[in-house]
């Protein structure tokens, strides 16, 4: 890393990162107040060419959500719904298999999986859902559930402890925890979007119990909504310190908040600069996660291409459906192809790399679905 590009006021944060030291929460604090991006995005990509080297990853996966009908009503969400509401949803496990045995023939190797907290879906429901997809095909990784969905089938629907519960449902076929919920760790934010959600200790406690079992999950903050910069880097904070005592989570996924709904809908969205800054000081500052993962549908994939210059490895994945973002007001694609974001990532510089759910590289496949488009406007951007 060049210091002579960074300002004096980063200077010794840089020299920091260029050691590889652990930065701290006020210097953190002064990285996403620094109006100096192109510092921001040299410190971020020492970091990035450091443990991932010039490769960039996605990986080719199907997204469900099988059903938005919940309990909760977060001020921030508008993909929930009773029962009774016109926009409610709720497929069969039938329709689920269906779907995810046609991605398979499609070369997915993990199904991203989703919902609600659900009034009256029962234990023998989750767990022949998780058989009968991986009854489809044994490698298939079923990634599902978020910590506050875990927490409700244990408590409400298994009534067993949360350990008990993870072990039925891995025993069933689950393979990875999601990370989503985690929104902002503050209590005062959580009480004003989200409130009757888990604690961000709640949130952590079934990640640590997961980790514990020997399992991997991802790590999440929902961000440009009304939390402070210093919210933002105490979120950091408990995801690193959580991070050192398990080391169980796999990649760092932020993405910024949609206002569409009608509590917060005065809220402006976090522009592409901001959403640049977050992904560099979240790379910069969480030295303890090997991946950042710039997720297209929320920040659409021309940003997602420039991100990889801000410290992002991986660019997600193929999705081919996705409801929570676009139901909030997202316009972004609802899928992508292995193609497109092979061509994104060489246009980019860097080399394309498919991985698995656990973020290892997979062998490249000569596949149609791999091979590169026959013309450049034939892809969709955003």
């Amino acid at each position: 890393m060049n210091l002579s590009f960074i300002p004096q006021d980063l200077r010794s944060i840089a020299e920091k990162v260029e050691v590889g030291e652990r930065i701290s929460e006020a210097e953190a604090l002064q990285l996403y107040r620094s109006n100096d991006l192109n510092a921001l995005g040299l410190m971020a990509s020492e970091v990035r060419a450091r443990k991932n080297g010039n490769f960039a990853t996605y990986i080719h996966n199907r997204y469900i959500n099988y059903s938005n009908i919940c309990i909760l009503s977060c001020q921030f969400c508008a993909f929930a719904a009773r029962k009774r509401d016109a926009h409610a949803f709720e497929f069969s496990i039938e329709e689920i298999v269906g779907a995810v045995r046609d991605a398979l023939t499609l070369g997915i190797t993990e199904v991203h999986m989703v919902g609600g907290l659900h009034p009256s879906l029962k234990q023998d429901w989750y767990l022949r859902l998780l058989r009968d997809l991986r009854a489809l095909d044994p490698d298939l990784v079923i990634k599902a559930f978020t910590a506050i969905e875990a927490r409700h089938l244990a408590e409400r629907v298994f009534k067993l402890p949360i350990k008990k519960t993870l072990e039925l449902l891995r025993e069933a076929g689950l393979g990875a925890l999601t990370g989503g919920g985690a929104e902002i760790f503050d209590p005062a934010v959580r009480d004003e979007i989200c409130r009757g959600k888990e604690t961000a200790e709640e949130w952590a406690e079934v990640h640590r119990i997961w980790h514990g079992m020997g399992g991997r999950s991802t790590a999440t903050m929902l961000y440009g909504h009304i939390e402070t910069l210093a919210q933002r880097v105490d979120h950091l904070r408990q995801l690193r310190a959580l991070q050192d005592e398990t080391g169980g989570f796999t990649g760092f996924v932020p993405f910024a908040f949609e206002p569409q709904t009608p509590a917060l809908a005065h809220i402006k969205r976090a522009s592409a600069i901001e959403e640049l800054r977050n992904l560099a000081v979240s790379r910069i500052y969480l030295d303890n996660f090997d991946h950042i993962t710039a997720y297209w549908v929320s920040i659409g994939l021309p940003l997602a291409q420039i991100a990889l210059s801000y410290g992002v490895d991986d660019l997600h994945g193929t999705i081919i459906e996705e409801k929570i973002f676009h139901m909030a007001g997202a316009t972004t694609p609802q899928e992508q192809t292995v193609a497109t974001l092979e061509h994104i990532i060489r246009e980019a510089g860097r080399e394309p790399v498919q991985r698995d759910s656990f973020y290892r590289h997979l062998p490249k496949k000569r596949t149609a679905a791999a091979a590169p488009p026959a013309e450049e406007s034939e892809l969709v951007y955003a």
